[in-house]
């Protein structure tokens, strides 16, 4: 069939409808020809060689090409894998700006660019076509009716965040139609908007979005497969599985209409981008897209043997961000979810691994100096996973301006803190007021630590109470996979039990996590289900259980209705009062001509704790108050922000412990709103006043507001 090509333009590059045909383009250094695949509805496929190339953008336009057209790339050169070129023209390549995909990679060995019975391993090219095996690329059409939708902006230190996955959150909603459930339109219907809005948050962090692939090797030998997504192999197309629809052309009008439902609802949509590698892996890895495309442009590879990659995620490689059409690509994909799509944020998977310019992490690395200054990026929320695994690779604290960051060390600090263990009280102390140690000499402010006790990758907040092993085995690794010291403690018993002190224990335990977490400096984030005390039995790495294990059970336990109870009131508690949500760092001394610090630190006999205590290594009892009155920054319309004061007695002890009332804040009555050996919030609570003293149950956290 023949097809009129005209020269087109090298920009934008991928597959671009102007209403009368398709501008196609793609980048590569090192091709030496490029063919435009075309598929019709009968998977016929037509060739269009691109003849047009300018500044390594091969590119043309095609009349009469519409939304809907399947297509693809074929990349010749040479197939030269320890000189790192492995282009193969029998392999079918998805473009990496496709804007949509119509299916998922099928796993056959002929994705592979070698034979895999092959002497040599990767070293000789494999011929077999491989285009039955590989979803096309769809032109779209991308008009969309927002009516009047933007980016909704909220402030970070107002900000909650719900880590969630798109699939396991609605799959076994009941009410959520049965046919949207686990996808993109189900996220958006009405049901689950009503719940987030119900439970309080802010913001929801979906788990990676991006077209993905279930890794070719032991998963799908074992019936297993990529549930959390973390292997991207384009960053521009929403996923194929989570759209109710399998039509392409409706996927992205589906991702739009869900991002509107639910700014509607007043919730932004942060997405979880994996910019760091992509799901071809390692030189044993298929050959899918980049890898075809231009191997050395788009993967740092070993300098002295290129055959293989430099590998800083544990992923079998890595993606060279030091090369500026890499930096382009990601740019590129980032504005793209912005602009067109409407997403709010952003939270970078391994996100050092995205500042090796060399090896060394560099946090002035091109990646952050070009989104320091783009229009477009520099506003929106940008949060960084600040490890990856190699040498070096862990930088909490290291970020630069405009990032926040996950705090990990919040997040072990207090672990550590609700099991009893050994350690100083100047640890816990930064994390509950927003860890200034690490974040207030670069100009950043407490919303730069994002604070989390249980995240995506590890135990539930459920099961961290319930299991001090990992007990992985159903994903089919003999349980070596996943991470071994979870700072964990299952209160006297591994896993279930019937044991009534041991499950208040742990009830109380959920409470303390919860309570701290909401009662921080910082911006909080909780997982999906944390909230209804889901279980995933002790497994801690759940990235391949596409089934019961990971997804949430909306049947609730009479428990689990009351610790959501409990944490619909905590979230409301802490959108109630600014003082737990501080634009700026405390001083700790007297401000705005008062007698009273804005906050103050006590020992359980009322004195103020010494420099000696904070470092003991056993102390595990602190009262802290928060001085409502003190407040230095003002409100969005300039008003002076006052609210109340409170005290926490913390009580991390194994035993009672009895807390005096401090004698300088004793002339004022305190009264408990909250208890955690309680089930919720204290109504009509104990009152206290002058040189009182309150007993504090073992491992509980109380707190009195000053009337």
């Amino acid at each position: 069939m023949y097809v009129p090509v005209w020269p087109g333009d090298p920009f934008p590059l991928g597959a671009t409808w102007d209403g009368k045909g398709t501008n196609f383009a793609i980048y590569s250094e090192n091709a030496t020809q490029v063919e435009l695949c075309l598929f019709d509805s009968e998977h016929l496929e037509t060739r269009v060689r691109l003849e047009e190339v300018s500044n390594y953008v091969w590119h043309g336009y095609l009349p009469g090409i519409a939304p809907g057209q399947r297509y693809g790339f074929r990349v010749y050169g040479p197939y030269q894998p320890e000189e790192g070129l492995r282009f193969n023209p029998h392999k079918l390549l998805i473009d990496p700006y496709a804007k949509a995909i119509d299916g998922i990679v099928l796993y056959s060995e002929e994705i592979f660019g070698y034979p895999l019975d092959g002497e040599k391993l990767d070293l000789v090219e494999e011929d077999t076509d491989d285009a039955h095996l590989i979803p096309k690329a769809v032109v779209v059409d991308s008009t969309f009716d927002w009516e009047g939708d933007t980016l909704l902006c909220t402030p970070e230190h107002d900000t909650i965040i719900y880590e969630m996955h798109v699939k396991g959150f609605t799959q076994l909603h009941p009410h959520v139609p049965q046919e949207l459930r686990g996808t993109f339109a189900g996220l958006g219907n009405p049901a689950a908007i009503a719940y987030l809005q119900s439970l309080g948050i802010t913001a929801v962090e979906l788990m990676p979005v991006h077209h993905f692939l279930t890794y070719p090797g032991h998963l799908v030998k074992a019936g297993l497969t990529n549930y959390w997504g973390y292997d991207s192999i384009c960053y521009f197309a929403p996923y194929f599985n989570y759209c109710a629809t399998h039509n392409p052309e409706a996927q992205v009008r589906e991702f739009k209409s869900m991002v509107k439902a639910l700014h509607a609802g007043g919730i932004e949509v942060i997405l979880d981008v994996v910019y760091n590698h992509t799901g071809e892996g390692n030189h044993l890895g298929p050959t899918l897209s980049l890898r075809g495309i231009d191997n050395p442009t788009y993967y740092r590879l070993v300098e002295d043997d290129p055959r293989y990659y430099m590998d800083f995620t544990g992923c079998g490689n890595s993606l060279n961000v030091s090369h500026p059409q890499v930096l382009k690509l990601i740019m590129d994909s980032l504005r793209y979810w912005v602009t067109e799509m409407h997403v709010d944020g952003f939270r970078f998977d391994l996100a050092s691994a995205l500042a090796r310019e060399l090896y060394e992490v560099d946090s002035l690395a091109a990646f952050f100096d070009i989104i320091h200054q783009d229009p477009v990026l520099s506003s929106v929320k940008l949060i960084a996973e600040p490890w990856d695994i190699a040498d070096g690779g862990y930088q909490v604290g290291k970020f630069p301006l405009l990032w926040s960051e996950w705090n990990g060390k919040y997040r072990d600090t207090v672990r550590d803190y609700w099991r009893g263990l050994d350690g100083n009280l100047a640890e816990f102390a930064y994390r509950l007021t927003g860890s200034s140690d690490l974040y207030e000499l670069n100009g950043r402010r407490p919303s730069a630590s994002i604070n989390f006790v249980t995240a995506h990758d590890g135990f539930t907040l459920n099961d961290l109470v319930s299991y001090n092993e990992k007990h992985n085995e159903a994903n089919g690794e003999e349980n070596r996979d996943g991470e071994s010291y979870n700072r964990s403690w299952n209160c006297g018993e591994e896993g279930a039990t019937d044991d009534p002190e041991i499950l208040e224990l742990r009830q109380r335990q959920r409470r303390n996590f919860l309570a701290t977490l909401f009662l921080s400096q910082g911006v909080p984030m909780m997982v999906s289900g944390d909230e209804m005390g889901r279980t995933q039995k002790g497994n801690n790495n759940v990235y391949c259980q596409d089934n019961h294990l990971s997804w949430l059970d909306w049947d609730l336990s009479k428990d689990g209705k009351a610790l959501l109870d409990f944490t619909r009131r905590l979230i409301y508690f802490r959108r109630q009062h600014p003082v737990f949500r501080r634009r700026k760092w405390f001083q700790g001394q007297a401000i705005h001509g008062s007698q009273v610090s804005d906050l103050g630190w006590y020992t359980p006999d009322g004195e103020e704790v010494s420099e000696e205590q904070w470092h003991d290594g056993t102390s595990k009892e602190i009262t802290v108050f928060i001085n409502g009155e003190e407040i230095p920054a003002k409100g969005q319309h300039g008003e002076r922000l006052m609210d109340d004061s409170f005290l926490m007695f913390f009580n991390a002890h194994h035993e009672p412990v009895e807390f005096m009332i401090p004698e300088g804040l004793s002339q004022r009555e305190w009264v408990v709103i909250m208890d955690t050996t309680q089930p919720n919030f204290v109504e009509d609570g104990a009152v206290y006043q002058g040189h009182a003293s309150a007993m504090v149950e073992s491992r509980s956290l109380v707190m009195l507001q000053r009337r």
